[in-house]
C-alpha cells in the first residue's frame, strides 16, 4: 500500500494524526465551554494541551517534519487555544479580568502576526520558533494550572508576557523571510545564517 503523500510529503504519521484530533475534538470542547461543564471541558483541554506538546516532538526526533504537519498543527493550535481563551471568559475571567491588559497585548501581536503571514504569503505561518514552541508549552502549564489548582498570577504574566514576546519574534521573522518554511529556529539564527552566506 502507497503511503498517503501531499505535494510529495508523506502526511499520514503520529505528529498529524495528533494535530487532526486537536481539529476533531475541538466541536467537542466548545460544546463543553458553552454549555458550563467545566470538568469535561477541562479534561479535554488539557488532552489537546498534552497532544500538542507531543506531536511537535515526535515529528523533530523521528523527522517526520513536513510543510502539511506544520500548517495543520498551526491550525489545531489556533483552536486549542481559541478554546482555552474561550475557558479564561467563560469560567476564570473574575480572576482575569484585574489583569486583562497584556492579554489584550498578546492578542493584539498574536492576530498581527496572521495578518503579516496573509498579506505577504498567503497562507498560515507554520514556524515553529524556539521562542513560539517555548511559549506554548508554557502557556498550557498555564491553563492547566488555572483549571486544576487556580490562578498564580506570576505564572500568568510570565506565560502571557513571553507569547507577546514569541509572536512579536515570529512577526520579525515573517518579515525577513522570503517564504515560510520549517525549521526556522528563530530570529537569531536567521540573522547568523544570512552573515555566514
Amino acid at each position: 500500500m502507497k503511503p498517503l503523500t501531499i505535494k510529495g510529503e508523506k502526511v499520514l504519521n503520529v505528529p498529524n494524526l495528533l494535530s487532526l484530533y486537536r481539529l476533531l475534538v475541538f466541536p467537542v470542547i466548545l460544546f463543553m465551554a458553552l454549555t458550563g461543564r467545566e470538568n469535561w471541558f477541562v479534561i479535554l483541554l488539557c488532552i489537546s494541551l498534552v497532544s500538542d506538546i507531543l506531536d511537535g516532538n515526535i515529528a523533530r526526533f523521528f523527522n517526520q517534519q513536513t510543510h502539511f504537519g506544520a500548517a495543520l498543527d498551526n491550525l489545531a493550535d489556533i483552536v486549542t487555544y481559541a478554546m482555552a481563551l474561550l475557558g479564561l471568559f467563560i469560567f476564570k475571567w473574575n480572576e482575569i479580568e484585574p489583569h486583562a491588559w497584556i492579554l489584550y497585548l498578546f492578542l493584539g501581536v498574536f492576530i498581527l502576526s496572521y495578518i503579516i503571514s496573509f498579506l505577504r504569503f498567503g497562507k498560515i505561518p507554520g514556524l515553529h520558533l524556539y521562542s513560539a514552541v517555548s511559549a506554548g508549552y508554557l502557556q498550557g502549564i498555564f491553563f492547566f494550572i488555572l483549571f486544576v489548582f487556580g490562578f498564580w498570577p506570576w505564572l500568568y504574566y510570565l506565560a502571557v508576557g513571553w507569547g507577546a514576546i514569541a509572536y512579536i519574534e515570529k512577526i520579525l521573522v515573517l518579515l525577513k523571510l522570503d517564504d515560510i518554511k520549517i525549521g526556522v529556529k528563530g530570529l537569531y539564527w536567521l540573522l547568523k545564517d544570512e552573515r555566514n552566506r
